[in-house]
């Protein structure tokens, strides 16, 4: 009966229809079983395709490939699965089919019918087999055990390709974007190196810490460059900068205990000590050395090495070629040898350790440092050879190893170096257009006139009578005693020595600069220059008056000698102060010494009579005179009446130099102590040397005959020397200071001496009454210890010296009298009388007197010489002045210039009979 009660079948609308209504079922309905045509149990189950809606196998195709019908193929699968559950067989059938099907293909819709999900099944199980491969296998797909860990060949191979492909990328984006880092201040500091006049290096100074003096490479021998690249960096002509070879062997070196090398190139160590630092980190290093990439990229290779030499330490404080050659060899670097420049390369593998002279630690001693060096040396010579930078038969001839000088510190001010340090410095800034700021930078090469042995002369001979004579532990009246001196060569103005102090380390002043210390009598031969050169003013004149309306002076014009004599103007007016009283200047000792001439007056330092030559001339020709010496005006003091006799202070280079152009027949010359100044071996500064006639040939060597005097008879005798000198003493108010300037014609020297506490707050000169003495009460004269500290250094400074003369000056000015000192009345002859005759005459007949001849004569004259009176003193140049044996000026035989033998007052004419103390030396204005 139920066959009868079914339904027909209704007709199908295609496989695709039927999917999408089977989807549309809802949950837990049953699927309707498949239509047939022929009813149950037909041959449906024969043919696959029996009963199966239209599209089915593409739909199953595209199942199978996992395209795009893979929700339609799995529909077709859950559709066929859920005809497992049916009443008929067929549906059944279809069951499993249909279920694999749909688990190849999909889940969301269902097959309708049993045979498109058994072709469902075969193409979705071949899909679902074939696994999706990763782009790293890793681990390894199946695989098991450690086979599954174990990378493949072409994971490897492709690893490292990547990896060098990014390195490579890396160190291309990182040498694109890197930039050459502007090089360290410190690479660039130089010092001022200080050359004495032989060209030996006397100091390193200024411009930082760093002993350094750059050199273009044009200056650096090439056994150097040779050394140093032989040794440090054979491929450096050729390399890129970097040398991975060189560091991988350097390595290797160290590991097996070998020497100490580093790996890197001449190129890297000119980064590091150029644009880098010294510290040993990663950073530090892979900085170096994409630096050192760019730069040996863009960088001349000279450059480098000229950078590279220049930069370099060498040991014993010395930065750079140059500092290095002086410092071990005192010789610049272009003069090296072969044999000294590889010593100086082998260094370079480490300074501290290759010093035959020792270094820092145990392992730096003499001994091990002098075995290294020399093996390093020859080993260096020996590299030389091997990569053609050396001939062998060059090699073969140096045999001996070049023995560095003992190591001194090329820094050290102390002592004088640092007053002429200072003093050279001063004179570049003054002179030059090099600012202090420039010059404290440092670098440049400063060539002076300061002559070592004659410096060492001074120092020694200073430091001698000051041990022998200054106890400042014993006697308070020797503490605080200074010294200060200076040498310089007449005709050129060049500062040979000084003696600034005992330490620049402890005394800051420079004794032989400005100091403010008065110079006393020392100042006196400008007084006479200026009478000589411009003469004694007319009386009857105004003040103003020409050369022509005055009367140039002789040396051989009289004075008046006396103690206290009132001073007068030209016009011979009393003269009177600002509060109107009359000025009485004192001598030395309050001695009074009649009537003198200026011979005599400076023999013995007699102040009366220059004060008033000093008013009858002018008190600005004075200054005029001592300004055209060569005095600076700075230095001098007003010109009031004091003036002529020294109340100005100008330093003892300065009096020196002064003193200079009167040796030199009045030639004037600044005094200097810079030659030239030079910087990356260019010209910076060189002396113009300036030489002008500042008096007349004959007015200076007037000058110089009557000083030759002060040394040879007078105040000045402690200076003689064994050879002509000349030169005056000086003495200045309540002893405050002492002098002694004097010269021969190659050298002029001015030594002072003073007492002031450097290092009071309030710093005033005191009275040295008793430095030196147990008594306390005696005073200085520059005839005491300046005169020999002269003395003794001019006599070491000039034993290889040949022994000049001055030159024979002529006869200048006239005879003039002074204040006080005039002529005495021409003298005649007593009548002659004629035997009475037999018839006397009307008329008597006289001899009319006989006139003093300038000219001196052996004849006798017709005259009786005059007999001396009791009124007659021995310094009197009145006395027998019109000639007789025995007379003054003009006269008879032995007469002449005061100052031959006998003198006034004595046989023979001349200086005085009297021998000078102590005593008879200045005191006051001197």
């Amino acid at each position: 009966m139920s066959e009868h009660r079914r339904k027909p079948p209704q007709p199908q609308g295609g496989g695709r229809a039927a999917a999408r209504r089977a989807a549309q079922q809802p949950p837990g309905r049953r699927a309707a079983p498949p239509p047939s045509s022929t009813g149950p149990g037909s041959d449906a189950y024969e043919s696959p395709d029996a009963g199966a809606p239209r599209g089915g196998r593409a739909e199953s195709r595209r199942a199978a490939r996992g395209g795009g019908g893979r929700r339609r193929a799995g529909a077709a699968g859950a559709g066929a699965g859920a005809g497992a559950s049916a009443a008929h067989g067929a549906a059944g059938a279809g069951g499993p089919g249909g279920g694999a099907g749909g688990a190849g293909g999909g889940r969301r819709a269902a097959g309708p019918a049993g045979a498109g999900g058994g072709r469902g099944r075969g193409r979705g199980a071949g899909a679902a087999g074939r696994t999706k491969k990763r782009f790293i296998d890793y681990p390894r797909a199946g695989k098991r055990g450690f086979k599954r860990w174990m990378p493949s060949w072409k994971l490897v191979t492709g690893t490292c390709l990547v990896f060098f492909a990014l390195l490579i990328g890396a160190v291309g984006i990182a040498l694109m974007l890197v930039e050459v880092p502007t090089a360290q201040a410190a690479s660039k500091t130089q010092k001022n190196v200080y050359y004495w006049k032989d060209g030996k290096q006397m100091v390193v100074s200024g411009g930082g810490d760093l002993n350094r003096q750059i050199v273009p490479l044009s200056k650096i021998p090439k056994s150097m460059r040779n050394a140093v690249i032989a040794a440090e960096n054979a491929s450096f002509y050729d390399d890129a900068g970097v040398d991975p070879m060189g560091v991988a062997r350097a390595v290797v070196n160290m590991a097996k205990g070998g020497q100490t090398q580093s790996g890197s190139t001449i190129t890297q160590q000119f980064v590091k000590n150029t644009y880098l630092g010294q510290e040993q980190t990663l950073k530090r290093k892979v900085t170096e050395l994409f630096i050192s990439i760019k730069v040996g990229a863009t960088k001349d290779k000279d450059d480098i090495l000229e950078g590279y030499l220049n930069t370099a330490y060498y040991g014993r404080g010395a930065y750079g070629i140059q500092a290095a050659a002086r410092a071990f060899y005192d010789k610049d670097c272009e003069d090296l040898t072969t044999s000294e420049s590889a010593f100086l390369a082998a260094t370079l593998n480490g300074p501290n350790l290759y010093d035959p002279a020792g270094g820092q630690g145990m392992a730096a001693t003499k001994e091990k440092n002098r075995k290294r060096a020399e093996a390093r040396w020859a080993w260096t010579l020996d590299r030389e050879v091997k990569v053609g930078r050396l001939d062998s038969a060059e090699r073969e001839k140096i045999t001996k190893f070049p023995e560095p000088q003992k190591p001194k510190l090329a820094t050290n001010k102390a002592g004088q170096i640092g007053y002429l340090t200072d003093l050279a410095d001063n004179y570049i800034i003054a002179n030059s257009n090099i600012s202090k700021a420039e010059l404290d930078r440092g670098g440049y090469q400063i060539h002076t006139t300061f002559d070592r042995e004659k410096m060492k002369a001074l120092e020694k001979t200073v430091n001698k009578v000051s041990k022998e004579n200054i106890r400042p532990d014993k006697r308070p009246q020797d503490k605080h005693v200074q010294f200060g001196g200076a040498s310089v060569e007449p005709g050129t103005g060049k500062i040979l020595a000084i003696y600034g102090g005992k330490n620049a380390l402890e005394h800051y002043t420079n004794n032989a600069d400005d100091t403010g210390v008065q110079v006393g009598s020392t100042f006196k031969p400008f007084v006479l220059a200026a009478a000589m050169t411009d003469g004694k003013r007319d009386p009857n004149l105004p003040p103003e008056q020409s050369r022509e309306q005055r009367t140039l002076v002789s040396p051989k014009s009289i004075y008046n000698g006396d103690n206290k004599v009132t001073l007068r103007d030209y016009k011979g007016e009393v003269w009177l102060d600002k509060d109107g009283k009359e000025w009485h200047q004192r001598n030395d000792g309050d001695e009074s010494k009649g009537k003198i001439d200026l011979r005599t007056a400076m023999q013995f330092s007699v102040n009366t009579p220059f004060i008033q030559l000093g008013m009858d001339v002018g008190t600005d020709k004075v200054r005029d005179a001592a300004l055209a010496a060569g005095l600076s005006k700075s230095q001098l003091a007003s010109i009031t009446p004091t003036f002529s006799l020294g109340t100005s202070s100008p330093s003892a280079i300065r009096l020196a130099g002064a003193y200079a152009t009167f040796a030199a027949s009045g030639k004037q010359a600044d005094p200097y102590s810079v030659t030239k100044v030079e910087r990356d071996g260019a010209e910076e500064y060189v002396h113009d040397e300036k030489i002008e006639q500042a008096f007349e040939p004959n007015v200076a060597d007037n000058v110089t005959d009557v000083l030759k005097t002060v040394v040879e008879d007078g105040t000045g005798t402690s200076a003689q020397i064994g050879r002509e000198a000349a030169g005056k003493t000086g003495t200045t108010d309540d002893n405050k200071s002492a002098w002694f300037a004097g010269y021969t014609p190659q050298l002029s020297t001015a030594i002072g001496m003073w007492r002031v506490d450097d290092q009071a707050k309030n710093q005033k000169f005191l009275p040295m009454y008793g430095v030196g003495s147990d008594t306390g009460s005696e005073s200085i004269h520059g005839a005491s210890y300046p005169a020999k500290i002269w003395a003794g250094y001019m006599k070491e400074a000039l034993k290889n010296e040949k022994k000049l003369t001055f030159p024979k000056p002529s006869p200048i000015g006239d005879k003039i009298y002074g204040d006080g000192a005039s002529p005495p009345p021409k003298q005649t002859a007593p009548p002659t009388t004629e035997a009475p005759t037999e018839e006397p005459t009307e008329t008597p007949t006289t001899t009319p007197p006989t006139t003093p001849s300038e000219t001196p004569t052996t004849t006798p004259p017709t005259t009786p010489p005059t007999t001396p009176t009791d009124t007659c003193g021995p310094l009197d140049p009145n006395c027998g002045d019109d000639g007789g044996p025995g007379g003054g000026d003009p006269g008879g035989p032995g007469g002449g210039d005061p100052g031959g033998p006998g003198g006034p007052g004595g046989p023979g004419g001349g200086s005085p009979s009297t021998t000078p103390t102590e005593d008879d030396n200045e005191h006051g204005w001197l």
